[in-house]
Formats: structure tokens, C-alpha cells, sequence
């Protein structure tokens, strides 16, 4: 009988199982995830946590600024916007420095409705950060800082 030897297919630098960037992109999935279902029970849905969220960082930004923040298209924007207006958490202000555009404001709804969100994110933290010391937890939020100010960096 003879024996074929089969030769094992070259590694490859995509076969590691668990880099730094997937590490980060399931953790902020499953971050993600788990903030959505929960928020889902008390009647937000992602696009509309998202939204208010991100407008709460930054009230007075413009469709474009809050698209490009959310990284989705400015006309996504504007159908998120118009239903969360039409819910009575978002208004439309004029831009006083064009006046094409519109600046979005949170209406108190919306402000109620993140600080029922905010026991939430208490809750979904808590659960990601279970079993690290306090100065595991102040590490790993310096060390991401850091890692968010490379690639915020140009060039």
C-alpha cells in the first residue's frame, strides 16, 4: 500500500481566531445587542436610540453632521428624524447660518426617555465589566481611549 501525504494548506494571518479587531468588533456587537433588546422593552428601537444619543452629544447638529456621526446616509437621517419628530422627541430648528438647513434639537420627551435608557446602560455595563477589578475596568477604558485616538488620528 502506499501512503499519500497530504500537505497542509499554508497558514494564513486570517486564521487566528480572536485578533485585537475582532475582539473589539464582537464586544461591541454583542454590546450592541444586548443594549437594543433591553432597550426594545421599554419601546426604543435601535435607529431611535442611536439617534438621540448620538443628538444628545451634540444638539443643533445638522442632518449631514448627525449622518456622518451615525456613519448611514444623510436621507436616512432625515426618514429617522421625521419619525422620531412625528413621536415628539425631535424638532426641526432653522440654521440661522443656512438657511437650507436644519438643525435638530432633543424635545423634553426625548430627554425623559434617555434617562429611562440610562439604568439600561448601568445594567448592560455592569454585565460587560463583570469579574474586572476597578482597575482593570480604568485600564481597559484608558487603553480603547487610546486606541480611538490612533485612528482618529490622520494620516
Amino acid at each position: 500500500m502506499i501512503e499519500v501525504q497530504h500537505e497542509s494548506p499554508p497558514a494564513s494571518r486570517f486564521a487566528v481566531a480572536d485578533t485585537i479587531g475582532i475582539l473589539v468588533s464582537d464586544a461591541a456587537r454583542l454590546l450592541r445587542r444586548r443594549f437594543d433588546a433591553r432597550a426594545r422593552a421599554i419601546g426604543v428601537s435601535r435607529a431611535q436610540w442611536q439617534v438621540l444619543i448620538a443628538l444628545a452629544r451634540v444638539e443643533g447638529s445638522s442632518q449631514a453632521a448627525l449622518a456622518d456621526r451615525l456613519e448611514v446616509e444623510t436621507i436616512t437621517v432625515g426618514r429617522m428624524v421625521d419619525r422620531l419628530e412625528d413621536a415628539g422627541l425631535v424638532e426641526r430648528r432653522p440654521d440661522p447660518a443656512d438657511r437650507r438647513a436644519w438643525q435638530l434639537y432633543l424635545r423634553p420627551r426625548a430627554h425623559d426617555l434617555l434617562n429611562d435608557l440610562a439604568p439600561v446602560a448601568d445594567a448592560v455595563r455592569a454585565e460587560m465589566l463583570a469579574g474586572l477589578a476597578e482597575a482593570e475596568q480604568a485600564e481597559l477604558h484608558r487603553l480603547l481611549g487610546r486606541l480611538r485616538a490612533n485612528l482618529l488620528r490622520e494620516g
